[in-house]
């Protein structure tokens, strides 16, 4: 076994790594970039290597500075993780010819599965049963857009384009009408060049609402490969998995050894070593396709680990060292099952717009033999915009899925996350949604459960609304001025024998506002018609104990600039303090549309300065984290001029472009 390793990555996976070695006894040397330098997963390594500057290319993905610290601190081997160089066959030949084991399938295994089209040839051959498609044989000839739509068409749409070097949901278009194609082309092409550097691409069926199930395998350098089970991804956001299960809900056995039988068969195809996820689609009928091969570990191996009681990394190492495989396909088994929860910082009420800043108050459920959290970061760490938004994965085990279900909806009411715009909300309703729990579930799940999981009114509670009022009494919520709040004395002094105060806030659609008196050492708290008796004492991290009208009530309520996060277990809510000392209260003034919603880079101007556009109409386009958003104008008007240049990089918030609505007049004679 290795007695030092390198781990060329970061964030969870890297963390994640690091606590199988440590358990092992392994010696882990971390890399990090300018923007890392504090991070986790620097702080649990032994020992950690500057790489380079933020920008991945010149750090997380420069092979050469990844060698050279491998080469610094006497490194036998290194991890690639997932995404960056862990499916970059040059890297592992780079790694061969240094002398350093890299901890991956072959160079070999890697090309064959890294285009989409040469593996999908593979599976042809094979015998696995394929998509509809067209595959891009000769791509580099065949390239076209004129001779892509002329294919798509003969396929018939709705078609998916797919980069051919693609993965992570990354490079992927939906396209259902021929008029779409080409803007539809023009985008993944940039996308995917951005980020794999191969702009090429493969268009497939697109199958109306499908399952998308994997099977994890494992083979080593004695010949041997396994199937360790199947798992569920279907639950995904712009092709993203959000949420995963295993084992997969519904599947018969039948299908099970199927599928396992065609994984371990593409497995042995390539001569595959170490980690890998065969994916496929599932149509209505129960029929299954070949989709890709991910030559990794998975982000949700952990799943799979929960439901086996095995450590997929340890097996990685293990393998990488020459040893066989520990179990044979007839020792595997699993019990119970568990689900992967993907929490990150990202707005889902904004298409799901990365969100940056500081992690100002994080916390998560206690982990247990039932519960576990991967993560990369904690309180006080800053989330980025170089790298993926993720926080953690949150990750649950229980005898069945429905109570693995219950214990994930727990799990998520108890996390709390102040600093970011996070997805926790989001993942509790939809995990609550009837399709979820009926386990009636596709990769339109979300799309179909919109309105159970955005409800059109979710009005915070008079109790939210309470436990605000008590942060800002109890001088918590001090003013701007800095200066404590006379009405957190509890020492009996009264002005004039009466204790009297309006406090007011204010939501994104409303106006709120609380009067609250003091006697008897207890508040009486009035909202709109009805009052409230409440006493109430502060604990440490935000938390408040009250009783409100003699039912005992525990919340934690965060201050951030004013902002007061109401975490009550059932209602997560957000209140804007308006202070009365201050000149305009936060939140007040609307974004405009034509400011950058995002920090990011700007890879297209859609229109000429000058032109005349409609509503809608796209206008600039930025790329961040690997995703496009696109500026549309917010009505019918004229661009008069771009803020920036293609290439440029924008900050949050940075106003785009200068646009001039159409007079009403102009608009009511179009009309």
């Amino acid at each position: 076994m290795f007695e030092t390793i390198l781990i060329a990555n970061r964030g969870e996976i890297a963390c994640r790594v690091i606590a199988t070695c440590r358990r092992l006894g392994i010696r882990t040397i971390a890399v990090y970039s300018d923007a890392d330098a504090n991070s986790r997963h620097v702080r649990l390594a032994n020992a950690a290597v500057r790489i380079g500057p933020p920008p991945a290319r010149e750090s997380y993905l420069a092979i050469d500075r990844i060698l050279d610290a491998a080469f610094m601190s006497r490194a036998q081997a290194i991890h690639p993780g997932y995404g960056f160089l862990s499916e970059n066959a040059e890297f592992a030949e780079a790694c061969a010819r240094a002398g350093v084991v890299f901890i991956g399938p072959p160079p070999a295994a890697i090309r064959a599965m890294g285009s989409k089209a040469a593996a999908r040839e593979l599976m042809r051959n094979a015998g696995v049963p394929l998509t509809p498609g067209y595959d891009g044989t000769n791509h580099d000839a065949n390239q076209g857009a004129a001779f892509l739509e002329q294919q798509a068409g003969v396929i018939g749409y709705p078609v998916m384009i797919k980069a051919n070097a693609g993965g992570g949901g990354k490079g992927m278009r939906r396209v259902d009408a021929c008029e779409q194609f080409q803007a539809a082309l023009a985008s993944c092409k940039r996308e995917a060049s951005a980020a794999f550097g191969d702009d090429s691409v493969l268009l497939e069926k697109f199958l109306v609402a499908p399952r998308h199930v994997e099977v994890q395998v494992f083979g080593d350098t004695h010949g041997n490969v396994v199937s360790i089970f199947e798992r569920d991804c279907s639950v995904q956001r712009r092709h993203q998995k959000v949420i995963e299960e295993a084992p997969a809900p519904l599947i018969i056995e039948a299908q099970r050894e199927a599928l396992g039988k065609a994984a371990r068969e593409a497995a042995r195809a390539v001569g595959y070593v170490g980690a890998g996820t065969v994916e496929f689609l599932f149509d209505r009928d129960g029929n299954f396709y070949f989709m890709e091969m991910n030559t990794r570990l998975q982000v949700e191996h952990p799943v799979t680990e929960m439901i086996t009681g095995l450590d997929l990394v340890e097996w990685q190492l293990r393998v990488a060292a020459g040893e066989p495989l520990p179990l044979r396909q007839e020792e595997l088994t699993m019990r119970g099952h568990a689900i992967e929860a993907r929490i990150y910082a990202e707005d889902p009420k904004n298409d799901f717009l990365p969100s940056i800043g500081e992690l100002v108050h994080l916390r998560a459920p206690a982990m247990s033999e039932h519960l576990r959290i991967d993560t990369g970061v904690e309180q006080g760490d800053t989330i980025t915009p170089f790298y993926d938004p993720m926080i953690a994965k949150l990750i649950v085990w229980d005898d069945t899925r429905a109570l693995a279900v219950r214990r994930l909806s727990a799990a998520l009411s108890e996390y709390q996350i102040v600093g970011v715009t996070n997805n926790v909300e989001f993942l509790h309703r939809l995990v609550s949604s009837p399709s979820f729990r009926d386990a009636s579930l596709d990769t339109d799940l979300i799309e179909r459960e919109k309105n159970w999981i955005w409800p059109r009114h979710t009005e915070c509670s008079d109790t939210a609304l309470l436990f605000a009022v008590l942060k800002v009494v109890c001088g918590e919520a001090a003013p701007a001025t800095g200066r404590s709040s006379p009405w957190a004395a509890r020492d009996g002094w009264r002005l004039n024998g009466s204790y009297k105060r309006r406090l007011e806030f204010t939501q994104p659609d409303r106006e709120l506002s609380a009067t609250v008196e003091f006697g008897a050492n207890e508040y009486r708290v009035t909202i709109g018609e009805a009052t409230y008796r409440v006493s109430a004492e502060l604990r440490e991290e935000g938390r408040i104990d009250a009783v409100i009208d003699q039912q005992r009530i525990s919340a934690t309520v965060i201050d951030d600039h004013k902002r007061l996060y109401v975490f009550t277990g059932w209602q997560t809510c957000i209140f804007v303090y308006i202070d009365p000392l201050a000149v305009a209260a936060e939140g007040h003034s609307a974004e405009s549309s034509l400011r950058a919603p995002m920090p990011g880079r700007v890879v297209a101007q859609q229109v000429q300065p000058g032109e005349r556009v409609e509503k809608g109409a796209p206008l600039m386009i930025l790329e961040a984290m690997k995703m496009e958003c696109t500026i549309h104008a917010p009505a019918a008007g004229r661009v008069e001029a771009f803020h920036f240049s293609v290439g440029d990089q924008v900050g949050e918030g940075a106003e785009l472009l200068h646009f001039e609505r159409d007079e009403p007049q102009a608009q009511e004679e179009e009309n």
